[in-house]
């Protein structure tokens, strides 16, 4: 039994990693194509119309969100509501099945 348990938080573990690193190779991609992108830009008008903005606000929104996702910040259904949810179901089917 503890040796189930304790591989389980390794894989936990490893998973979190994981979700780590895919997150910070899309925030440095993002910083190295935009720049690039910014490069361009003022090579080809000199900032005359600055088009690589718009790339950086799209792709920087989907940052954003696989940053709450990452991070669990999404305050509406994180972990622990996930947790919370989990724990409820469990309970509910529990005192149902005490009847029956």
């Amino acid at each position: 039994m503890e040796d189930y348990r304790r591989e389980n938080k390794y894989l936990r573990a490893k998973e979190r990693v994981e979700e780590l690193k895919k997150f910070y190779g899309n925030l440095t991609s993002y910083f190295i194509v935009i720049s690039f992108l910014a490069v361009i830009n003022y090579w080809t008008n000199q900032w005359s119309y600055m088009w690589f903005l718009w790339a950086a606000f799209g792709w920087g929104i989907g940052i954003f969100f696989h940053a709450l996702r990452t991070f669990n910040l999404n305050p509406f259904m994180g972990k622990d509501w996930e947790e919370r949810k989990i724990r409820e179901f469990m309970k509910d089917e529990e005192h149902k099945n005490r009847w029956e």
